[in-house]
């Protein structure tokens, strides 16, 4: 197996504890649950107040709910928002499609450039055009996306017009939508290939040193020929770890990036929950965000298992 037993168990019991986390939390804050749940601007009497918390299952014992919500969320019922008035996991979904559209096609272009350019600069580190790179995406490393954001949105579409302010689309055309995320995607990627081409770059300086790529050199192989065909499999290893944890740490980015673009995504419904203290939604898409996460890291170890077998012997 790529992924040992031991491993996957590290993995189950992270997910019960974050999940456990994500039930106490909302439990342990100051005030009535109900009022945090509804929010303030519900007025209710006394007599619905008790039918509600009833309904909720809020007069229950601590233990009992605890296992009610695992029960709840199993079946994949994470509650209703009394805020949006829609069920929570139907709400999410309708937004992380658009959340989604932003973030697969950032990590995969981010992936592909960052790897590439970062294979090529580490190989040929001294050149006047690898400086020069290696500047540029260490400057695009070291700004928050939503600074890119602001500035890119202040020249491409306020001084010059050439893209809209916000929104995913205005015709609903597949031209329109692309012509909406352009610049999202263009910032998120720019983003993420920064920190794929840094970790890259720093693989390949590591990796060039060692006695196979000697070895290599002495049979006579092309250069490109020992980049890529000896070099890279070993030193994209650490990259498809870093590309795992980019899911949770572009829809970090996302967030902002979303609120600056107005587009109705995952990160401007966290953000609409967070002001008016939805915590069922906060609590949905915590969860779906931390699937999301370990999925992806079990999925980086699978691939890196299946790459290199000695992180098989290392399990």
């Amino acid at each position: 197996m790529a992924i040992s037993k031991k491993k996957f168990l590290r993995y189950l019991l992270a997910l019960f504890i974050i999940f456990s986390l994500n039930f106490i939390i909302p439990r342990v804050m100051p005030g009535d649950p109900l009022t945090n749940l509804l929010g303030e601007e519900f007025n209710l009497n006394e007599a619905a107040i008790q039918e509600l918390r009833s309904e909720l299952g809020l007069e229950k014992p601590l233990i009992l709910q605890y296992f009610e919500y695992w029960k709840n969320t199993f079946l994949f019922d994470l509650g209703y928002s009394y805020h949006f008035n829609q069920m929570v996991i139907s709400l999410i979904l309708s937004r992380m499609k658009w959340t989604l559209a932003l973030l697969l096609p950032s990590i995969i272009l981010g992936a592909a450039l960052g790897t590439i350019f970062g294979a090529l600069s580490g190989w040929k580190k001294n050149t006047f055009p690898n400086k020069t790179m290696t500047w540029t995406f260490l400057a695009i490393y070291s700004s928050p996306p939503y600074f890119l954001g602001i500035i890119l949105l202040y020249i491409f579409s306020f001084k010059w017009g050439l893209f809209p302010f916000k929104g995913f689309y205005e015709t609903g055309t597949l031209s329109d939508i692309f012509h909406h995320l352009f610049l999202p995607i263009l910032i998120m990627s720019a983003f993420s290939a920064s920190r794929n081409y840094m970790i890259m770059r720093g693989s390949v300086l590591i990796e060039k040193e060692k006695l196979y790529v000697v070895y290599a050199q002495a049979k006579g192989l092309h250069k490109d020929a020992i980049l890529f065909r000896h070099i890279f499999k070993n030193a994209v290893l650490p990259v498809l770890t870093l590309v795992a944890l980019d899911f949770g740490f572009l829809l970090s980015g996302a967030l902002f990036v979303e609120i600056i673009f107005s587009m109705n995504g995952m990160g401007t419904l966290i953000y609409e929950a967070l002001l008016s203290r939805d915590y069922p939604v906060l609590q949905g898409c915590f969860l779906i965000i931390t699937l999301m996460v370990v999925g992806a890291n079990l999925a980086a170890d699978f691939l890196n298992g299946i790459i290199d077998p000695r992180v098989r012997t290392r399990q």
